[in-house]
């Protein structure tokens, strides 16, 4: 039976077959080594115990969901990621596929900004909802001069199509919740009034449904509208480059300059600074 527990970076509460995971990592909720190993723990538990029905993941942090990896930890939370899985899963990006595939319904409630890894995480989520006041999604990694690398490129185009995956990747901007809404990126964008109850209903709903049958359908769609795992292996491997190359250090160093990963406007408005560049 799933117990509430308390990791270093998240807290849950199970109740009435659902598991409320709260990510708060303080400063800013990055993802890093704790964090990638409370996810690795997570999915190990629900995956055995089916007494888990659905997973919401929520945010603690009213400023930010997930805003993206921790640049000063690539090394330590890839090397994480990689206990997870087999000797060919040994990335962010196969760790998020283990999430889309997780024996439970998995939800992300976004009540902030998710950016780079953290847009990535939602995607990666069977369904996504979204707050009209403070909801934000970006893909800033092209203008920085990396590669979304942990599942973007693969989910977007599947999401949004071809045309408006161009314009999120390329763009590298903000993308306030009503927009993402309207290409697809989340599945409804609520108000803050409206957010919390819809989210408890439907998983609650869905906690109720048999089980067989709720995770059979889940495996299809999954057949349908999941990227090949190569393809997963192959973003991985361009940020894996994209990092070291002498462009992307350069304008990663003038981001910390400003602020990056701190909770400043080179954070809360990643999208406008990264176009000032």
């Amino acid at each position: 039976m799933v117990t509430t527990s308390a990791y270093a970076s998240m807290t849950t509460e199970f109740r009435d077959g659902v598991l409320w995971a709260t990510i708060n990592n303080p400063p800013l909720n990055l993802v890093n080594e704790p964090f990638v190993r409370d996810l690795v723990a997570l999915l190990d538990e629900t995956d055995k115990d089916g007494t888990c029905r659905v997973i919401v993941f929520r945010s603690a942090d009213p400023d930010f969901f997930i805003p993206h990896v921790d640049m000063t930890q690539i090394a330590a939370y890839t090397a994480a990621a990689a206990s997870s899985g087999g000797p060919d899963d040994v990335s962010l990006g196969a760790l998020y596929r283990r999430l889309s595939e997780a024996r439970p319904v998995t939800i992300a409630m976004l009540e902030g900004r998710a950016r780079g890894a953290g847009g990535e995480f939602l995607y990666a989520c069977d369904m996504r909802f979204a707050s009209l006041e403070r909801g934000i999604i970006g893909q800033p990694e092209i203008g920085v001069g990396v590669y979304p690398g942990a599942g973007a490129v693969q989910h977007l185009v599947r999401l949004c199509g071809r045309g408006n995956a161009m314009e999120v990747l390329l763009g590298s901007d903000d993308w306030n919740a009503g927009d993402a809404e309207r290409i697809g990126m989340v599945n409804r964008a609520l108000p803050d009034s409206e957010l919390l109850p819809f989210v408890t209903a439907l998983a609650q709903r869905i906690a109720r449904f048999p089980e067989a049958a709720v995770r059979l359908a889940k495996r299809r769609i999954n057949a349908a509208g999941l990227a090949p795992k190569e393809d997963v292996q192959v973003d991985s491997g361009f940020f894996q480059i994209l990092a070291r190359d002498g462009s992307s250090t350069k304008r990663i160093a003038a981001l910390m300059e400003q602020g990056f990963q701190t909770r400043s406007r080179a954070e809360l408005e990643l999208g406008t600074v990264i176009g000032e560049l």
